[in-house]
């Protein structure tokens, strides 16, 4: 501010001799704007003219210093009051808003708003009228009155601080559709659920929960403060995070890892060495001595060479189980947003060809996965599956896991390709045949009972209310949505594998950080060696395996419940309900 006021300007003296040579310099200032300040020959007026100007550089030095002051000192009052006045401005703006959105009532002199509420809070707003009504001493109440429209609401959920993450999470998505299944209920189950099955270990949750404890029980004050983006939104999402923490606890707890590490927490190992190479050699090693572990892994296959075999064979088909599951309970959403909105044509010909086709195929193969681990057979899945469709008429031979096995097989592959045309043809040509009906009923509607005005009124809804029906356009659509119905039934059903690779991945850095870290910084047998491996340790723990594992492992259980669960039911074409509150302004300018 104060360079904008300093003018440079730039002293000389001019030493002349003649009248002559004056007058020229007395021109050539003025041209160029110079301020003449005369030098008298005599001393002592000299002195007396710097007296006058260092007295009068004084004074101006100190008028600009109270000027400063005073200047600092006001806009210091501002800078108080500036947060709290803009607030003020807002309100009152947003008053003003509202108020013009509002229609006025010559005739009664007064203003009519239309606008949304939940149905909850109807005799609140009430109160609220009437109270208002009260204290402006108003002459005329303030009247509510319900209306009946077609038009479509707005979308409001009641959430706290628990489930408002949650909410989010879907919202992100898309916003719910007045009255549509509200994928969240789910979700606060199945996203913690899906992350923990990608991050299962005790000790990683253990700290996670930690980290996000702090977070709960000093929420009141962190909620005052500024965290920076980053810590802003892991704050927003704490309760999601300590559910994420307790089920990878869970899910740590069955994989029977503590940053790697198994422990015999539910008793000791069904197994024994047979000898002191067995760790190093296949489970022909080990010898079953006792009944089988109670709960989880045992941790007698940590080491061992068939580990990563078992658990890759066991997570895989986990990751399958889990992934027809959801997509199944996807699917009846379907059927549930379907019979509310009262549309039977969904119900018999999206939801019903849906199950079939899914299950014909991956739910067989969900049902033959379990049939294994529970008879032990030997039978190669892969086989199974793979000559179901290229050879169905063959013997299974040893891969047949019960009887009558090849013509359920053939029963179920004739059900899945029955599904596809079923999914494909009969809603376009219903619908047409609805269309057609429709506008024939209107077309010929009794118009002997109609007076003039209602004449008019049923001529405009013949010849407008309808849009044009493109039979192609909707077979089109239904054509599309059945091919990315049937590819997306095996895209899906092999996305869910992430959670096998993800768990997988999770598993094999913990336990090189802790052998190619820890352990090799302790056989050292040096001090300084060991703290170094041990900072090391905690810092490629905490940078790599609780933040870096924790993001991926986040978005893809974000992608799985957006694509492959949600998609088989959620339209999210809606939109928010959005109410006036100053709060919500309050929480905007911060």
């Amino acid at each position: 501010m104060d360079d904008v006021f300093q003018v440079e300007k730039n002293v000389f003296v001019v030493f002349y001799s003649g009248e002559r040579a004056k007058n020229k310099i007395l021109k050539i200032c003025d041209t160029f704007g110079a301020n003449r300040y005369p030098f008298t020959e005599d001393v002592g007026k000299q002195y007396q003219m710097i007296n006058e100007v260092s007295g009068k550089l004084a004074e101006l030095k100190t008028t600009i210093d109270i000027g400063q002051l005073h200047r600092a000192n006001l806009l210091q009052g501002i800078g108080y009051e500036l947060e709290h006045w803009n607030l003020l401005v807002k309100k009152e703006k947003s008053i003003y808003h509202t108020l013009n959105m509002l229609s006025l009532d010559v005739t009664k002199k007064c203003l009519v708003g239309e606008g949304w509420c939940p149905v909850f809070a109807r005799s609140q707003i009430q109160n609220v009228l009437q109270r208002a009504t009260v204290d402006s001493n108003s002459q005329m109440g303030a009247i509510f009155h319900v209306l009946e429209t077609k038009d479509s609401p707005p979308t409001y959920f009641r959430s706290n601080k628990f489930t408002s993450a949650y909410q989010e999470i879907v919202d992100a998505y898309g916003v719910a559709k007045y009255q549509e299944a509200n994928p969240a209920v789910y979700t606060i189950v199945t996203f913690p659920f899906l992350f923990a099955v990608m991050f299962g270990d005790w000790g990683h949750g253990i700290c996670l929960f930690l980290a996000t404890l702090y977070f709960i029980l000093r929420e009141k004050k962190l909620s005052r403060q500024k965290l920076g983006d980053i810590m802003e939104m892991a704050f927003g999402g704490r309760y999601v995070i300590m559910m994420m923490a307790l089920f990878s606890i869970y899910t740590g707890l069955i994989y029977n890892e503590f940053f790697s590490v198994p422990f015999e927490l539910f008793g000791r190992s069904a197994y024994s060495c047979r000898d002191s190479t067995c760790r190093d050699a296949t489970t022909m090693g080990l010898l079953k001595v006792r009944d089988t572990y109670p709960f989880g892994l045992d941790p007698k296959w940590h080491g061992t060479r068939s580990e990563l075999p078992f658990l890759n064979s066991l997570k895989m088909k986990m990751s399958i189980l889990m992934g027809v599951a959801q997509m199944n309970l996807g699917i009846f959403l379907s059927y549930y947003n379907a019979k509310f909105f009262k549309n039977n044509l969904n119900v018999r010909y999206q939801f019903i060809p849906q199950m079939i086709f899914l299950n014909s195929l991956f739910g067989y193969l969900s049902l033959l996965i379990i049939v294994k681990w529970c008879t032990g057979s030997q039978a190669d899945l892969y086989h199974v599956m793979i000559y179901m469709f290229l050879s169905p008429t063959d013997d299974l031979g040893e891969n047949q896991l019960f009887a009558g096995q090849k013509y359920i097989q053939i029963l179920l592959l004739l059900s899945a390709l029955v599904a596809v045309p079923w999914m494909l043809f009969p809603k376009p040509f219903l619908l047409k045949k609805q269309h057609e009906e429709r506008h024939r009923g209107q077309a010929y509607a009794p118009l002997h009972s109609m007076d003039d005005d209602s004449f008019e009124l049923e001529a405009e809804k013949v010849s407008h209310g309808h849009e044009e029906f493109e039979f192609s356009e909707v077979f089109v659509h239904q054509l599309i949505h059945t091919i990315e119905f049937v590819l997306g039934a095996v895209s899906n059903t092999a996305s869910y594998l992430r959670l096998w690779a993800l768990s997988l991945a999770h598993s094999e850095l913990s336990s090189v950080f802790y052998e190619k870290v820890l352990l090799l910084a302790w056989g050292f047998n040096n001090v300084i060696i060991l703290i170094i491996g041990i900072v090391v340790f905690i810092c490629a723990t905490v940078g790599v395996l609780l933040v870096m594992e924790t993001l991926s492992a986040f978005l893809h259980a974000l992608r799985l419940h957006w694509v492959e669960f949600q998609n088989k039911f959620y339209e999210g074409d809606g939109y928010k309900f959005s109410p006036f509150s100053f709060a919500l302004i309050g929480e905007d300018e911060e």
